[in-house]
């Protein structure tokens, strides 16, 4: 597994549904993109849910890297991106566990996402096994759809992607863990059932 972000953010007085209605017409074409586990369509938008930002945020899980690597250069459909938006940084992280919620079967409409810092003095092992129990134990949450859980080597960083049936709990995260809330506008999910539960490598 392989998790994959970009983020482009948008001017304050961005119309959305400028976003809404580019998803309602394009967000099916990668409903059976070979080797993606799933796409998740995420916008953020100014005053909502405490985002300071208009943002258009999709949220991948590769299933297969190479499947990535054609979407991204390989003229697979990253092109598009590219042409209406500019070329934006596209977050990467090694995936460690991909655990399935009781609302598995819904079609999500909001999502969350974690970063948690990785402190030089600690046992990265140590907090991966801390990170890998909480994720079990979120997955059994009412209302989880898919809850995921990799890491970026680089800057030392774990990250939580969260799919919600319906709405992100208000109980969900802290406000020192700063987890970012979003509406899900579409998913595509062709082979998420590729991705084996627990922990991956």
């Amino acid at each position: 597994m392989y998790a994959m972000q970009y983020e482009i953010t948008l001017p304050a007085d961005y119309d959305m549904n400028v976003i809404r209605n580019r998803v309602a017409t394009r967000g099916h074409a990668l409903d059976d993109r070979a080797g993606l586990g799933l796409k998740a369509y995420v916008i953020r938008e100014r005053g909502v849910d405490g985002s300071p930002v208009n943002q258009y945020a999709p949220f991948y899980l590769w299933a297969e890297t190479g499947a990535m690597s054609r979407f991204l250069v390989g003229g697979g459909g990253f092109q598009g991106i590219i042409s209406d938006f500019g070329r934006p940084a596209v977050h990467h992280w090694t995936g460690i566990a991909c655990e399935a919620g009781p609302a598995r079967a819904a079609a999500p409409r909001a999502a969350s996402r974690r970063l948690t810092p990785l402190p030089a003095g600690a046992d990265p092992a140590a907090l991966v096994e801390d990170a890998l129990g909480e994720l079990r134990d979120l997955a059994r949450t009412e209302g989880v759809h898919t809850a995921a859980l990799a890491f970026d080597p680089r800057h030392w960083q774990l990250l939580q992607f969260v799919l919600w049936e319906t709405a992100v709990p208000a109980t969900a995260g802290t406000q020192d863990e700063q987890d970012e809330r979003y509406e899900v506008l579409h998913l595509s999910a062709p082979h998420l059932d590729a991705i084996p539960a627990g922990r991956q490598g």
